[in-house]
């Protein structure tokens, strides 16, 4: 298995249920360190670059009005496997599709309103970390 670092982010809507605490708890639990965080408000601009990929579809407007209505958490994690580790967490996108004990099935409320993000491969985590985190920013842990 390979060490990597993989981007989480816990959206508004997990912040409106007042539900961080179990999300970190879940990153643990999962076997993954947070190795950098911050809260933050997304501005439109700022959720505008971050989701680019998806411009020009037709949800693009609606996730970055919501992506900037409130505030997020935004987590560095690293562990072994931590992309798919993080992703099989979080559960399936539409939370409706979402396994049982999985984040979004657990707390989603629908396709939009899904509490949570991750990276999808390594590039994709490499450029998302980079979007909202400095090399100085991130803590390492020593792996036992």
């Amino acid at each position: 298995m390979a060490l990597e670092k993989t981007l989480a982010i816990i959206k508004p809507d997990a912040l409106e249920k007042g539900i961080i605490g179990e999300l970190c708890k879940r990153v643990e639990d999962a076997g993954l360190k947070i190795v950098g965080m911050k809260m933050m408000q997304l501005t439109p601009k700022k959720a505008e670059g971050f989701y680019a990929v998806h411009q020009g579809k037709p949800f693009f407007a609606a996730l970055v009005k919501y992506m900037s209505s409130g505030p997020c958490v935004v987590m560095c994690l690293e562990g072994e496997n931590a992309i798919k580790r993080w992703r099989d967490t979080m559960g399936a996108t539409d939370p409706e599709k979402a396994a049982e004990g999985t984040i979004r099935k657990d707390f989603g409320t629908n396709i939009e309103r899904n509490v949570t993000h991750g990276s999808d491969a390594a590039d994709t985590a490499r450029s998302e970390i980079g979007y909202f985190f400095e090399s100085g920013d991130l803590m390492h842990y020593e792996w036992i």
